[in-house]
């Protein structure tokens, strides 16, 4: 995500307080959590007042408060929470929170910060114009001021001029005239080119990540020269693009009831890039709603349709403000800013084949975590990083990586170094790396600069003049081509003012030459000796053939000397690469018997592995046996156990028909004796009366 940095012109200290004046803070406590709280959401609301006392009383000392006042609570806590933090870094991350919240702030805090005023017409520098077509406000073709009001010269006599919307200055900024619906204003958004036309999608306004573009893409036909023609793109109104002129149309997507092809929320601090001839890659980005891990979406150029992209492996952290470089059949991901605010130096790598992520372990000093630096890739091999910015600082610093060893390197820089910055936006056109853009916490950077990527050495292209779109950051940065010469083209971006302006710059034979007529300096040498020999070997032949060019465009004088060096040169340099050669290949053979070897003990050990899965195959069978006896065995317990009840039960009874059986007994006996008494009475001769009173 593009932090707005260049707000105003205003330097800190006063812009910091134009800021706390605007957000409500005016010394009272009061005012500092009422207004505040009214404006922002309670986290940032206490954030912002922590930062405040942070900046203005310091430190925080005093006690915790006693009282149950859970606001109180809230705000010693968040002041507290900062610690040590120094005032001005505490003003830079207020003024940085106060934009992300609410970007515009500064144009409708005008009426009490004073702004240098844009001059008009002066040394006969040319202004923009505008004219009425149809409506719509398009401007005339407009040179951008340079310093000082002074034009530079073209550096080429054969200025190309065709039509109304021809380029034709060199390494100067202009405004072609522009026709078509215009865009909303906005910077962080995507940027992509394919088939001459520059897609733009996302961004963010006000604060809003752009929903009107949730639909919508917008494209600017770009003229490629020739004769008229014209495209008939399929949408669902049909419209005409004529490729002569510079003109903007949307492009409606479709949705269908699929959820791989729903439509994708509004977000920005994504990029964009161009896949496959009819395709466009968004990947990262901050939204409202953010997710865990990074999002990679598809939108198809002849169905109109967005898709998320099915990826394997470990995905980056969700962030926005990063950078993707293509590479091969890969795309190189570093740093950003996550959804939590915190910044990032990771190193990812999403490989287009198998859509698989990788998280890379590098070597070396990696860069500081940073957001909205510029990034590029030299021979297929280097990754460049240039600037960005933190909370509180911006970075003029260069990193190189080398893709190939996975090392970091901080080479030395040469020639006119750049100021620090961040939101700036950059392309390559050869070895030569274009940069333009960005804020340095206090202003918009105004110059465009370039950079050999084989010398490092750094040269500028030309500056402009005033408070213009080209001095602003998060603006987009393409490569096009005119009449078979390169241009760049930027659009859009925020110094204050949201943008949508376009302008077109061509870099002559000069830019480029300025920058390779730079010395090359050791530490371009040390970076290439942390590399194998081979890549040694070539940069110098590379090298030599270089010189050999330069020597021939600028004095031809000596040229045949010159030839025969170079010439007894790369035969010596290709002796030792053809040694080095047979040392590789030696080596490759080594590796090759190694890699038998461990296919062979990788065969023994499926085959150890397979024996092993038998021997588990039985010993489940016989588990599996023992596990079915021990039902059966469980079933039988439960059995007795049945009968066993039933036997207690029929010991109870047989105890009571023993009870009841001794009883019958009994009573037998007691009438036995009886019976027994009365024989022997009527033996005695008693009579049976007698013998029934006795």
């Amino acid at each position: 995500m593009a932090m707005a940095r260049v707000s105003s012109g205003l330097a800190y200290p006063e812009r910091f307080y134009a800021a706390a004046s605007y957000a409500g803070f005016d010394g009272s406590s009061d005012s500092s959590t009422k207004s505040v709280s009214s404006k922002f959401s309670n986290d940032a609301a206490l954030l912002l007042y922590a930062l405040y006392q942070q900046a203005t009383v310091g430190p925080c000392k005093i006690p915790k408060p006693r009282s149950w006042s859970p606001v109180e609570q809230s705000k010693w806590t968040s002041w507290n929470g900062l610690g040590n933090m120094a005032s001005t870094e505490a003003m830079r991350l207020f003024v940085k929170i106060l934009e992300e919240e609410d970007p515009g702030w500064y144009s409708r805090a005008s009426n009490f910060v004073s702004e240098p005023a844009v001059q008009g017409e002066k040394n006969n520098e040319t202004i923009a114009e505008t004219v009425t077509e149809n409506g719509n406000v398009l401007p005339e073709i407009k040179t951008i001021p340079a310093e000082n009001g002074i034009l530079s010269e073209p550096q080429d006599k054969d200025v190309v001029s065709e039509g109304s919307g021809a380029v034709g200055v060199y390494d100067q900024w202009v405004s072609p005239p522009i026709s078509g619906p215009r865009p909303k204003s906005r910077y962080e958004h995507g940027a992509a080119v394919i088939d001459d036309k520059m897609y733009i999608f996302g961004g963010n306004h006000n604060g809003r990540y752009l929903s009107d573009l949730q639909q919508i893409f917008y494209i600017l036909a770009i003229p490629f020269g020739g004769c008229a023609s014209k495209l008939v793109v399929s949408l669902k109104t049909v419209e005409a693009l004529d490729l002569r002129s510079w003109t903007w149309s949307k492009v409606e997507v479709k949705t269908s009831g699929e959820a791989s092809q729903a439509p994708v929320a509004p977000f920005a601090g994504h990029s964009l890039i161009p896949w496959g001839g009819n395709k466009l890659i968004s990947i990262g980005g901050h939204t409202k709603d953010p997710s865990e891990t990074m999002q990679v979406k598809v939108f198809d150029l002849q169905t109109h349709t967005w898709s998320n992209l099915k990826t394997y492996g470990k995905p980056p952290l969700s962030r926005g403000g990063h950078s993707v470089i293509p590479t091969g059949t890969s795309l190189v991901i570093f740093g950003g800013q996550d959804a939590n605010r915190s910044l990032l130096n990771d190193l990812h790598i999403l490989d287009l084949e198998t859509m698989t992520w990788d998280e890379m372990d590098t070597l070396g000093v990696a860069p500081s975590p940073r957001s909205d630096h510029a990034a590029a890739v030299h021979a297929e091999r280097y990754l460049l990083i240039f600037g960005g910015g933190s909370h509180a600082t911006c970075f003029n610093d260069l990193h190189v990586l080398d893709l190939q060893t996975m090392e970091w390197s901080t080479p030395t820089q040469q020639g006119e170094i750049p100021s620090p910055r961040a939101g700036h936006a950059g392309v390559t056109v050869g070895e030569n790396w274009f940069i333009t853009g960005g804020g340095n916490n206090k202003s918009g950077v105004s110059e465009t600069v370039v950079l050999n990527m084989s010398t490092l050495g750094w040269s500028t292209v030309t500056t402009v003049q005033g408070r213009v779109p080209l001095a602003s950051e998060g603006l987009s940065l393409v490569l096009c081509s005119y009449n078979g010469e390169d241009i760049l083209v930027s659009f859009g971006g925020y110094n204050g003012r949201y943008s949508n302006e376009v302008n077109v710059l061509k870099p002559s034979h000069r830019s480029t030459l300025q920058s390779m007529e730079t010395p090359v300096p050791d530490s371009v040498s040390a970076m290439q000796n942390a590399t194998n020999a081979t890549r040694d070997l070539e940069s110098d032949i590379a090298t030599v053939q270089e010189g050999k060019i330069r020597e021939i465009v600028v004095d031809n004088i000596e040229s045949e000397r010159m030839v025969n060096k170079v010439e007894e040169t790369s035969e010596r340099l290709l002796a030792a690469l053809k040694a080095e050669k047979e040392d590789l290949e030696s080596s490759l053979s080594k590796e090759k018997l190694q890699t038998l070897q461990l296919k062979q003990d990788l065969t023994d050990a499926e085959a150890r592995n397979t024996d092993l899965y038998k021997e588990l195959q039985s010993v489940r069978g016989q588990l599996a046996s023992e596990q079915s006896r021990c039902f059966k065995l469980e079933v039988d317990v439960a059995e007795l156990r049945q009968k066993l009840q039933t036997l207690e039960s029929l010991k109870k009874e047989l105890e009571l028909l023993q009870r009841q059986k001794a009883a019958s007994e009994q009573a037998l006996n007691e009438r036995r004796r009886q019976s027994s008494g009365g024989v022997w009475g009527w033996i005695a001769g008693t009579p049976p009366n007698q013998q029934d009173d006795a």
